[in-house]
Formats: structure tokens, C-alpha cells, sequence
């Protein structure tokens, strides 16, 4: 290598982003290791997590024989991300901060950061995702601002960086990544691309990370940690109580202490009930939470979704769908749930409908489509309405087979 790159890796102090400093510090470039504190709490025993993993994102970085930094984007992360997520739930939505967080604060404020304040050449994370570039291509580009025109000068338009699923399909990392800017994945190194997490654990170990082996892998919103959830969110929105509605016979379940501590498809805790009941749908204008009796009840299955402006990674949609408005391709809206056949449809407003063959259960609104042709994620947006359910089609069937009534009886019965 003729020029000693510049590169700053997001240390959090896991695994994966200790592997991929020592990595980046392997291929011979010069790594500056930098940990975001985006969250300012303390656990139930009055320790900061996120003080404990800067220590440790230190020690990595100094075994590493690397410059350290720490920065913070609580203010940042509070106005772009914690004040809409607040704002969603109050919708009635359940929203999704992972993807937010990489958007706002890591692939813009962080971005910004590595190459304006410490002139990086790149930057790195710990996500298991890969690009189409190669390593030495992302040094090539240079930062292009956004044209101030209303259309881009398609002569200046360079061939758009496609982001693709990670090695370890079963740690795939791009469902998070699915609403970050062209410009940031551009100058994006992921240097756990074509590995596994076996295989990360196992340079980890030979080289001796052992205290952050030890970790346990941060799971569900991380800045909430193990404290209940809707203890959490009503220290930031008022109670609002409501009833629990039976969504077969409108009966009155028990009350709950807001729609917003609900999500579709959870179990609904309804006090003096043995058998369990499951969340199926919200009112947020009455405050009424409609439940059913069972996991699979057909109130949660839908087959059609429609998002708001969908973000589209290589920043147009592919070929097929601007000439036809429609395509084939898969969609997941949960990470953990496997890629899902679909149809996409192009909306005049940039925003798609997805539609599937099988009816999925708990399609939730403030989650994200995101969609995949193949291995490459094309990007995701927020889904903002849902079809009809199962069980309301069937009422329509039941209705439809019903007999027609006499128009000519005078003395029609009351409507209770």
C-alpha cells in the first residue's frame, strides 16, 4: 500500500467491532478507534453501560496500539431519534430505533465526524453486511454534495454502491441498514463481510479480547436495558388507560394503561384472565385495545402493507420497477423473520404497496419493509397502513353468504 489510509472504526466495545479494528489494523491501515455515547441512564444497580463499554472499547484500542476517542450524540439522539420514537407511539405505531439510530446518528453524525473532524479516508463499523466495493474502491470516492438543482445532472451521476447480505445470513446486519445514505456506504468499510460469527469469536479469542468475549450481545432497544418496558415508556408519556376488547364479541377484557406499552402480535397481561389473549389491533382515537384468544388468531394475518417514501439505497428505484410500477422480490419487516416472497407496486408519491401470497402475522405500522432482490437489500420504508385482516374478510365471506333480508317486511327489527 503506497498511502497509509485513514480509518475510523465505531468501537462499542463488543466483539464485533473489537475484530474489526484488529482487522483494519491487519490490512496495514491506520485505525483510530471512537465510541458514541448516544444514551445517558443507569441500569437497576446504578451502573452506565455505556461507561463500561468505552472502557472497554479502550482497552481494545490499546492493545491495538490505537488512537481513542469518545464523542457524544445524546442531544443528537434525543431530537432525531428518541423524540420520534415518542411521537410514533403516541400514533399508536411501534417504531424501530436500531434503524433510526444507524440513519441519524452513526451513517450521518458519525460519518461526518470520522471524515470532516479526524479526516478519515473512511470509516468503519462492526455490521455483518457487505458492499459492492472493494476495500481499495472506497478510497477512490470522493464526497459529492447534493445538487441544489431539482434533478440531478444524470451526467454526473456516479454507479450507485449496492448493499448486499453479510456472509453469516443468520447474524445479517442489513435490515438496520436498510435507511442509510448512498454518500455514507460509499465511504463504508465493513470488514466483517465474509465472515461468521464463529469465526469473529474465534480471532477474538486468539487475540486475546477476552473481556469483551465475556459480554452478553445487547438485545431489544439498548437503551431501555433490562428494566420492563412500559415502566420505561410511561416515564416519557402519560398513562393514557383503556379498555381490553375481545375482537369477537366486543366484550370488555380489562384495561391496559396505553396503547402505546402494546404491540401487535404481543401477549396482552389482562388481569383475572387464565387463558391467554393477544393483541390484534388499536384505537387510538377511543383508547380501546382489541385482543384475541390465541397466538394465530386471524385478526393478526394481512397479505398487504403500503410504506411512506420509500428509501431506496442505490437512491432510484431498480429498472424493473420504474418501467412496470410493479416487481417481484422478497420483504421482511422484523429481522428475525425469514425473506418473504413478494409483489412490490410504485406509487406516484415515491411510497410502495407490498403484497404477499400467505397472510403474515403481526404486520406492524412505524416497522420498515425492507426489501431484497436476491442478496442485495435495495432499502425500506416505514409501513403507515395495513390491508384487511384474515378475520375481517372472513366476516365479509360470512356476510356475502348470508340471505338477503325481505325489503318489504313493515315492521323491521330494532338495531341493538
Amino acid at each position: 500500500m503506497s498511502v497509509l489510509r485513514h480509518v475510523v472504526c465505531a468501537m462499542s466495545g463488543g466483539v464485533d467491532s473489537s475484530v474489526s479494528a484488529l482487522l483494519l489494523k491487519r490490512m496495514g491501515y491506520h485505525v483510530t478507534g471512537v465510541f458514541m455515547k448516544n444514551w445517558d441512564s443507569q441500569d437497576e444497580r446504578g451502573v452506565c453501560p455505556s461507561e463500561r463499554d468505552c472502557e472497554d472499547a479502550y482497552k481494545v484500542c490499546k492493545m491495538l496500539d490505537m488512537p481513542f476517542h469518545q464523542v457524544s450524540y445524546v442531544k443528537e439522539y434525543w431530537h432525531e431519534v428518541f423524540s420520534n420514537l415518542l411521537r410514533e407511539y403516541e400514533k399508536g405505531r411501534t417504531p424501530n430505533p436500531d434503524i433510526m439510530c444507524n440513519k441519524h446518528i452513526k451513517f450521518k453524525h458519525f460519518y461526518q465526524y470520522a471524515v470532516n473532524t479526524l479526516g478519515a479516508d473512511a470509516m468503519a463499523t462492526g455490521h455483518y453486511a457487505r458492499t459492492s466495493q472493494e476495500d481499495e474502491e472506497v478510497f477512490q470516492q470522493k464526497h459529492v454534495p447534493h445538487p441544489r438543482t431539482l434533478f440531478r445532472d444524470r451526467f454526473e451521476i456516479r454507479k450507485p454502491v449496492r448493499l448486499y447480505q453479510g456472509a453469516d445470513r443468520l447474524k445479517d446486519q442489513t435490515f438496520f441498514l436498510s435507511q442509510i445514505s448512498q454518500d455514507a456506504l460509499r465511504h463504508t468499510i465493513f470488514p466483517l463481510a465474509g465472515l461468521t460469527k464463529d469465526f469473529v469469536k474465534k480471532i477474538a479469542a486468539e487475540a486475546g479480547f477476552q473481556h469483551v468475549l465475556k459480554k452478553k450481545e445487547s438485545m431489544g432497544i439498548c437503551f431501555i436495558g433490562e428494566r420492563d418496558f412500559e415502566n420505561f415508556i410511561l416515564e416519557y408519556i402519560e398513562p393514557k388507560p383503556g379498555n381490553f376488547i375481545s375482537i369477537e364479541d366486543g366484550k370488555i377484557m380489562g384495561q391496559h394503561k396505553g396503547w402505546f406499552t402494546l404491540t401487535l402480535g404481543q401477549r396482552a397481561r389482562i388481569g383475572g384472565q387464565v387463558d391467554p389473549w393477544f393483541v390484534v389491533d388499536k384505537d387510538t382515537t377511543t383508547g380501546d385495545v382489541f385482543v384475541g384468544p390465541t397466538t394465530n388468531h386471524p385478526a393478526l394475518f394481512r397479505d398487504t402493507l403500503q410504506t411512506d417514501r420509500f428509501h431506496w439505497i442505490a437512491e432510484d428505484p431498480p429498472i424493473e420497477l420504474i418501467r412496470t410500477q410493479m416487481m417481484e422480490c422478497h420483504f421482511r419487516f422484523n429481522n428475525r423473520m425469514p425473506l418473504t416472497p413478494c409483489t412490490v407496486t410504485l406509487n406516484l408519491d415515491g411510497s410502495v404497496w407490498v403484497m404477499v401470497k400467505e397472510p403474515i402475522r403481526a404486520m406492524t405500522p412505524g416497522q420498515f419493509a425492507v426489501l431484497y432482490k436476491g442478496d442485495e437489500c435495495l432499502g425500506s420504508g416505514k409501513i403507515i397502513r395495513l390491508g384487511p385482516t384474515k378475520f375481517t374478510l372472513q366476516k365479509g365471506q360470512n356476510c356475502m353468504s348470508c340471505p338477503p333480508k325481505d325489503t318489504n317486511q313493515q315492521h323491521p327489527e330494532p338495531v341493538s
